[in-house]
């Protein structure tokens, strides 16, 4: 082979992303447009046709620069090689030998035997990165929009791996490379789960299933959801309570408490100016923050999953796993390493309740059987996922509902968050972030 023929596949690749990256689904920056991309780093990971070649490009926009990776080939249209089972299968055999190519480095976690020549394929359903499945054994996460350093989902798996949590897909191997001088996570190797349901699948099916049904409650649907909320509940403080052993926990001051309320102020400030909707409930908002301060006992802090909800937990036959320990995608490295108080997983996971009783309902006509219906749902498993939680929490953390003011405050900072991400993406589900917010604030109890 010609060896200029992949810098001549790099160059080709390169003109045709400005067009082509807005159009992927993890790509984070689709409402700004693309004025520049360059290279970072480039491997070949196979030299013999079809070749393969890893690509890490920095992508700049008005507000931002930001590192993407790319694997592409010639062998196929778009030079998308994650779509070509025998070149993802290269990555496979590179992590199971331990191998180093220009400055990209595979490895398998200590004392881990793979088995190699397996075929992968991608799962379609992701956004924010690539899954690659072999067989029925092993899943490769590649993180798209790559975070300076080592990625969390890495970091806190090996944490709870170590402490043996019963509540995760093993950790099998990665592979890093060094960007702007630091050893930065490109992709992560687990153990696949071919038995498993996500949790945002059961609770829907959940909700579908009340909804069929005209006249009976919750309690009384076959497909009843509260039983599994209660187990997961109890699954969240047990991984919590792993990270606490693993990793530490910490006493939140003043100060901390300060600095978080600020924060979320901040956080709808900046919402509130881009999305009028938002507007008529900003005094109770503000309101509601500045109650988070009114905490009578000191608040514990630790390294927490910090984007659950339905998608980001699978049930197995064995029980609940928790996945996806990188964080909110869009947020600095940094804070997402940052020590946090468990409620905010907690406060996410309520978040998430609502969104699976309402996603129904979105774009259809206004009906007040079915949005009651919704909001009992809501309702039933928001307080059973508390229950379960209440019951395998440490001591650190306790019963979330005996933090009330806190709780809710976390909940409604959420909830602004969707509010500003519903408005750039999805804007016809705004409603559901918006009554949420109008539901818990017009309310004036704290919320469960």
């Amino acid at each position: 082979m010609d060896v200029t023929q992949p810098h001549d596949l790099v160059d080709e690749v390169l003109a045709e992303l400005p067009e082509w990256l807005p159009a992927q689904r993890w790509f984070g920056g689709k409402d700004r447009p693309v004025t520049s991309i360059r290279p970072l780093r480039t491997a070949v990971l196979r030299a013999e046709d079809p070749v393969l070649v890893h690509l890490v490009v920095e992508v700049e926009q008005p507000d931002r620069r930001e590192p993407y990776q790319l694997l592409v080939t010639d062998h196929a249209d778009n030079h998308e090689a994650t779509h070509v089972p025998e070149l993802t299968g290269v990555l496979l055999d590179l992590i199971a030998e331990g191998a180093e190519v220009e400055g990209l480095r595979f490895a398998h976690e200590p004392g881990v035997e793979l088995q190699t020549g397996l075929r992968g394929r991608p799962i379609t359903s992701e956004q924010s990165n690539t899954s690659i499945v072999f067989g029925n054994q092993y899943i490769l996460k590649l993180f798209r929009k790559l975070t300076y350093g080592e990625n969390p989902d890495l970091a806190l798996h090996r944490a709870l791996r170590q402490v043996g949590c019963e509540h995760i897909a093993q950790p099998l191997g990665s592979i890093t490379g060094r960007l702007d001088g630091r050893t930065t996570t490109v992709g992560m190797l687990q153990q696949f789960m071919p038995d498993a349901v996500d949790g945002w699948a059961m609770a829907t099916t959940s909700v579908r299933d009340l909804m069929a049904e005209a006249d009976l409650h919750a309690d009384e649907v076959g497909g009843d959801f509260a039983g599994e909320a209660q187990r997961l509940g109890q699954a969240v403080a047990t991984v919590h309570a792993d990270l606490e052993r693993a990793l530490g926990t910490q006493s939140a001051d003043a100060e901390n408490i300060d600095r978080t309320v600020r924060a979320m102020v901040a956080r709808l400030d900046s919402v509130v100016a881009s999305v009028p909707e938002l507007r008529p409930y900003v005094p109770a908002l503000r309101e509601a923050f500045e109650q988070a301060r009114e905490t009578p006992d000191a608040v514990a802090v630790q390294h927490i999953h910090g984007d659950l909800h339905l998608g980001q937990v699978l049930r197995t036959v064995q029980g609940w796993l928790l996945i996806d320990f990188e964080g909110e995608p869009g947020s600095p490295i940094a804070e997402r390493m940052e020590l946090r108080s468990p409620l905010r997983d907690v406060a996410g996971m309520l978040r998430s309740f609502d969104y699976a009783a309402h996603q129904l309902l979105v774009g259809q006509p206004e009906d007040h059987q079915l949005t009651v219906r919704a909001l009992e749902w809501a309702r039933r498993n928001r307080a059973a996922f508390a229950e379960g939680y209440a019951e395998a929490a440490s001591d650190s953390v306790g019963d979330p509902r005996k933090r009330g003011y806190l709780l809710r405050a976390f909940e409604l900072d959420k909830a602004v968050y969707e509010v500003a991400y519903e408005h750039a993406n999805r804007p016809e589900w705004l409603t559901v972030p918006l009554s949420s917010i109008a539901r818990i604030t017009g309310e004036g109890a704290v919320q469960s």
